[in-house]
């Protein structure tokens, strides 16, 4: 399965009214760079590309609007074709966010909220650009690397993502008892995850970054305004995480791979 396969999380995008706010605060976090996108900028929406330290590939956009809705996170899965996807992921108890948009380099994209409420964006349809391709070398600190899905109704959860893009969910007995699923796309290798919260926890659909030092960068988040929602925390396999509330609402979450010694141990 290619990476811009129908059903693969390929990147994510921040809508929101303040662009240089999320740049400030992202920027002094994880030391991403970002770039004016006029060829993806649709009427009134200005985007900027966001691209993680010493890469050449952005690994996703700011929408800013200055009179648009609230502020959103949201990951982008890639469709085949995006008007029929938004047709058919509403006849599965989705709702459109915002409908079908073409961009100016012939993109289509709409963003849409599961039936728990998580957006997420679908995009398709148009030239895959050089940008668009993965970086070989895997993501390096700082950039997206995963993403989670977090959920008071697994089982509902599980069965719209199955049904929508064909996920597949695998219990992950790595995590410690969290009741943690790994999800795969149709690679080999898991993409994401799935976190049964139960009844008291709070549903979301995040981008999760990639660290060197997950307590240290929770602590910098916190000091530029951040809240933190979970963690930081350690898998007995090694793994380090924390879930985090930037300054606008929107949450995102940062890891640590564990080391080889902490793997083998």
């Amino acid at each position: 399965m290619g990476f811009m396969d129908p059903g693969n999380v390929v990147r994510f995008e921040i809508a929101t009214a303040d662009g240089q706010a999320v740049q400030d605060f992202y920027g002094a976090l994880l030391g991403w760079s970002f770039a004016a996108d006029p060829d993806s900028s649709v009427g009134a929406v200005a985007c900027m590309r966001i691209t993680a330290p010493g890469t050449p590939v952005p690994m996703g956009a700011i929408h800013e609007d200055a009179d648009g809705p609230e502020e959103r996170v949201s990951v982008c899965v890639v469709s085949a074709d995006v008007a029929a996807d938004r047709e058919r992921l509403e006849k599965l108890g989705a709702s459109v966010v915002v409908p079908e948009t073409r961009a100016p380099d012939g993109t289509w994209s709409a963003r849409m909220a599961d039936p728990r409420g998580n957006v997420f964006s679908i995009v398709g349809d148009g030239p895959v650009r050089e940008q668009d391709e993965p970086v070989a070398a895997g993501p390096v600190p700082g950039s997206y690397a995963w993403f989670e899905v977090g959920t008071t109704d697994s089982e509902a959860t599980e069965g719209f993502y199955s049904a929508a893009f064909g996920w597949r969910f695998v219990f992950d007995d790595t995590a410690g008892g969290k009741r943690y699923h790994n999800v795969f796309t149709g690679n080999q290798w898991p993409s994401g995850g799935m976190y049964d919260l139960g009844a008291d926890g709070v549903d979301y659909l995040m981008p999760d970054f990639l660290v060197t030092d997950v307590p240290a960068t929770t602590a910098r988040a916190v000091e530029l305004g951040a809240k933190v929602e979970f963690g930081p925390d350690t898998n007995p396999d090694g793994l380090v995480y924390s879930r985090i509330v930037d300054p606008r609402g929107n949450r995102f979450g940062l890891f640590s791979m564990p080391t080889a010694g902490q793997v083998l141990a």
